[in-house]
């Protein structure tokens, strides 16, 4: 099986994204070939078995996502979605108290954009996920949490504050940044899952 993996690459940390995808495809053995590339045209979506959508600044992203004709190629897109930070927000189907962020309806989930405050209160934390034997190691960067998840998703991440990580079907959304560090369990738990689904 081929694995081709877009970065959507308006805004955010896409360079990382771009890493820990390439070395996460490289590592796992039954991937027969891949490619990994910085994706911004609407023509290059439908080529892509995976998109991730970066973090950055949800507000900016959104206007860019139309600004470049991205809007429908993303919401109707049939590959998986993994979605971080700011991505989580826009792949939303609600967002709490936001009327200037247009979320892309990609997972049935309502978001909070910037739950734990601002920059300064960027924080990690030891978080256990479903399908992960050991804890993960998160980096909360000016990060949102899905207050409530319709019956399709599943909630594989929680903290006090509320869901941190879920999955629907092929796409995956995660309110912190495991593309800063070393530890590519959930891309490979990602891919794994999208690769599922793509056999059947």
């Amino acid at each position: 099986m081929e694995i081709k993996a877009g970065v959507l690459a308006l805004q955010g940390d896409v360079s990382e994204h771009l890493d820990a995808f390439d070395r996460t495809l490289d590592s796992i053995k039954d991937i027969d070939g891949y490619e990994v590339f910085a994706l911004k045209r609407p023509e290059d979506v439908e080529s892509c078995q995976a998109i991730a959508m970066p973090g950055g600044e949800s507000t900016t992203i959104s206007r860019l996502i139309d600004r470049n004709n991205l809007r429908e190629p993303l919401k109707t897109f049939s590959g998986g979605i993994f979605a971080t930070c700011a991505g989580m927000v826009l792949s939303a189907s609600r967002i709490v108290d936001d009327d200037d962020v247009k979320p892309l309806s990609i997972m049935d989930i309502e978001v909070k954009r910037n739950a734990f405050g601002r920059q300064k209160d960027s924080f990690e934390s030891e978080i256990q996920i479903e399908g992960l034997s050991e804890p993960f190691r998160a980096v909360f960067i000016r990060a949102p949490v899905a207050v409530s998840a319709g019956p399709g998703v599943k909630v594989i991440g929680k903290i006090d504050d509320g869901i941190v990580a879920a999955m629907q079907g092929k796409n995956m959304a995660l309110a912190f940044h495991p593309e800063l560090g070393d530890d590519l369990r959930l891309h490979e738990l990602f891919i794994r899952n999208l690769a599922g689904h793509l056999r059947v």
